[in-house]
């Protein structure tokens, strides 16, 4: 089964917390901090797998969780940082966070990567905050939270030449003979629901990949019938052989079909009709097909040598279209890959969006007052408050943010509850 467009949901793994620990040994007199720091969590890392066409292997997979770090442990030993989750995806993957409608990728060539959700930091331990003044710190920080999207995949088919055309003008056929794929093809009118791809291989050892594209319809840019899971596979070819029939018995104008599939090319992407295109008049073996083909290039100001007349029946001139492709393909501006000067550039990351500097404080009621902020909030979800070192490290925090004062302007008193997500306490 062909699938191109799914929702997925993806979390990655939490950091794990630091320790709080000292060292007690024989003959160590204060040994002092010992707390090590937390593992990372795992990411969400999606890869380029080129021997994939679909995206079916997600029809019942849809949520993926990354594994947490270790917690740290004593004697400063480090938690163990947790393994990335990879998942596999075709070439031509488009990803889209779907909360924000940006898109975040579009992994085009093998082995591409891309950061969809990364793993929380661990948290420091204790023996990253001794100082002259406090020696014996009882102060860690939890692990940060893994991020978390609900994103979607859209495919759109890689090839080099694409075929266009109304339903039953013998796209898949032309397929079949020119390539070892098999689409299904019926004795009657029939389009193709799927693109089917297949690779072109002459005999002086050029090739290129080959992909029957779904039938269009009139309307199909604004929708009509399956619209836009057709075109969108159109976007991405170099070349498209562009198939009229010719047969003179199927109550259709040639000229009206060429006319009218140009048209919804150039109402979906003007730029797509820029390209190399190829007219190539099909079913020239039945009865009537020359002469009616004379008309359509009379009607159009067409010379002979800017139609290409094929039967896939009897394979007439099929291979002189596929040897004049490869020509076109030849002479197009080929496209530099990106280089990457270092590791880091191997993988990709997902754009991070900026925390607001805004502090906002809601009255809930008259002695109640919300703290709304992300930097508040990852404060809060890092503090180990299970120690009095820890508390006071974290109200430190808040007034060098300025909370303290956006509560004051707020009108919030001593004595008063603070609510920040679903902690509280009282306004000092």
């Amino acid at each position: 089964m062909f699938v191109d467009n799914v929702t997925i949901t993806v979390k990655a793994g939490k950091g794990g917390d630091g320790a709080v620990a000292f060292r007690h040994e024989k003959y160590v007199p204060n040994g002092g901090p010992a707390g090590g720091d937390g593992g990372n969590g795992g990411s969400i890392i999606l890869k380029v797998d080129a021997g994939l066409r679909t995206l079916m292997d997600f029809r019942y997979h849809r949520h993926f969780q990354a594994p947490a770090g270790g917690q740290g442990m004593i004697k400063s030993m480090h938690g163990a940082n947790a393994k990335d989750i990879y998942i596999s995806v075709p070439p031509g993957t488009i990803v889209k966070d779907l909360d924000s409608n940006e898109i975040l990728g579009d992994l085009t060539s093998n082995d591409q990567e891309l950061v969809v959700a990364r793993g929380g930091h661990g948290g420091r331990g204790n023996i990253h905050f001794a100082n002259s003044r406090n020696t014996a710190p009882e102060v860690a920080e939890n692990g940060e939270l893994g991020e978390q999207r609900s994103i979607s995949l859209e495919l759109r088919v890689i090839a080099d030449v694409g075929l266009v055309g109304l339903p039953s003008v013998g796209k898949s056929t032309l397929l079949s003979v020119a390539t070892a794929a098999k689409p299904k093809i019926a004795a009657y009118h029939f389009t193709t629901l799927t693109p089917n791809l297949g690779m072109v291989q002459l005999e002086d050892g050029r090739d290129f990949v080959l992909a029957d594209l779904p039938g269009l319809i009139t309307g199909a840019s604004q929708g009509v019938g399956l619209g836009f899971q057709f075109l969108r596979h159109i976007e991405r070819t170099h070349v498209i052989l562009h198939l009229v029939e010719m047969d003179p018995n199927n109550g259709r104008d040639p000229v009206t079909d060429y006319q009218q599939i140009r048209q919804e090319l150039q109402n979906y992407d003007p730029q797509i009709l820029q390209r190399p295109q190829v007219i190539v008049a099909t079913k020239m073996d039945l009865s009537g097909s020359k002469q009616r083909l004379t008309d359509f290039m009379k009607q159009l100001n067409l010379n002979a040598q800017d139609v290409y007349q094929i039967s896939s029946v009897t394979h007439q001139g099929v291979q002189e279209l596929m040897r004049h492709t490869a020509d076109l393909l030849a002479k197009l501006p080929e496209t530099q890959p990106q280089k990457q000067s270092d590791t880091e550039q191997k993988k990709l990351y997902c754009y991070q969006k900026n925390d607001a500097d805004e502090i906002k404080v809601e009255k809930l009621d008259e002695h109640t007052y919300q703290v709304i902020n992300a930097a508040v909030s990852r404060l809060l979800q890092r503090s180990n408050l299970n120690y009095q070192d820890g508390i006071m490290r974290f109200a430190r925090k808040l007034q060098n943010l300025g909370v303290d004062e956006a509560l004051m302007k707020a009108g919030a008193q001593t004595g008063d509850t603070v609510v920040i997500d679903d902690f509280e306490f009282e306004f000092m």
